[in-house]
Parts: C-alpha cells; structure tokens; sequence
C-alpha cells in the first residue's frame, strides 16, 4: 500500500539561498542529484495511482558507519590540528539517523499525506559548531583559528592543482550555507519537533567514532 523512497535534498539543489523548502522547483546540478530527480519522476508517473508514495528528501545522514566530510573534520581535531577556517560563517541542516528511522517507522505506521517530504534535524550548525562538539567528544578545547579568507581561498586552488586534501569544492562543502527546512514534514505528522536535537544526535554519532 505504501511506497517510501528515499532521495536527497540534492535532488532540489545543490546550492541554497535562504531556506530551502519542498516549494523550491528543482534544478540539481550533477549527476547525484540529477539521477535522484529522474527516479522520484519515474516513481511519481510509473507506481499506480492506488499506492501512496512518500518520497523522503533528507541532508546530509549521520550515525554509525558514516563517511565523508564529518569523518575528516573529527579526524583533524583528533590529531590536534587547528581548524583553520573560523572566519567563515554557515549554517548546515544535518540528519541524525535516529530522526530518519523516527519517520521512516511512522510513516508506515499513521497515514499521512503522501507526497514529498524533506528530512532534517531541526537546528542547522555551523562548521564551528561542530568542531567544538567534536573536541568536546574528545575530552579537547577546540583550537579554531581565524586565518584571513583570502589565504584560505589561494590555498584551496593551490590544493586544487597539487591534489591536497582541501582544495575549492572542499572548501565550498566545508563552508557553504545549506539549510534545510522540516516544517512540512513535523505538521504532517502533528509534532513540533523532532526526537532527537541536532546537537544530541552528534554527540551520538561522535561517541560511535570513538568505537
């Protein structure tokens, strides 16, 4: 009776301004988000028109097993490395794995509207925040240092030709602003927020690194 796929924010945009909300019409960029579209396309004028269809936009996932950019910045603060990139200012929606299983449960269970929904926890952290959290993880003080953007900029495009571990679309991914809106989502299902805040659902997720 029920459908539930599972896509990405990625499928909306890949670069946000302001909020992003399921109002937005999509225009991913690359193949990742691109191929997402295509198959909540596909799902919407394939599946037959009895079955209710829920397709799930969630950012960035994190919990156990988790890979990518959040393994590199808790990786820099365990070697005791300054993070160097304090001058800028973000703001990130993340999705602990606990509210994903939260929704994917309920959805099964209660009858909601179907339709497409977006994912995410309900505070957006900056990058600094979350160094913090993750040294704090540590028993560490978070060494956060302000070097001018400028420099930090000729640095990623220095990585970009010798092939360092920051180069610019690291630096755009570790900096941009992408936040995720979940309000259609909480009054769908009559909440006003979700089980497990942003900064518990780290804490979590960081005490797993450690494992």
């Amino acid at each position: 009776k029920k459908f539930i796929f599972l896509s990405s924010v990625k499928a909306a945009a890949d670069m946000v301004s302001g909020i992003l909300t399921e109002d937005v019409i999509p225009s991913p960029k690359g193949p990742y988000g691109e191929s997402k579209l295509a198959a909540e396309k596909y799902i919407l004028d394939n599946l037959p028109k009895d079955k209710q269809v829920y397709i799930l936009r969630p950012c960035m996932i994190h919990g156990p097993g988790n890979k990518g950019n959040l393994n590199l910045l808790y990786k820099i603060v365990s070697k005791g490395i300054p993070w160097p990139l304090g001058k800028f200012d973000n703001k990130r929606s993340f999705c602990s794995i606990d509210n994903l299983s939260f929704i994917i449960s309920n959805l099964i269970e209660k009858d909601i509207e179907p339709g497409i929904y977006q994912v995410a926890d309900d505070e957006a952290l900056s990058t600094n925040e979350l160094i913090r959290l993750i040294a704090s993880s540590q028993k560490r003080k978070a060494k956060i240092w302000n070097v001018p953007y400028q420099l930090v900029k000729f640095s990623a495009k220095t990585g970009d030709y010798l092939h360092l571990p920051l180069n610019s679309e690291r630096l755009r991914k570790l900096t941009e602003s992408y936040v995720v809106s979940n309000e259609k989502l909480k009054n769908a299902f009559g909440i006003t927020k979700m089980p497990v805040s942003a900064e518990e659902g780290f804490k979590k997720t960081f005490k797993l690194f450690q494992k």
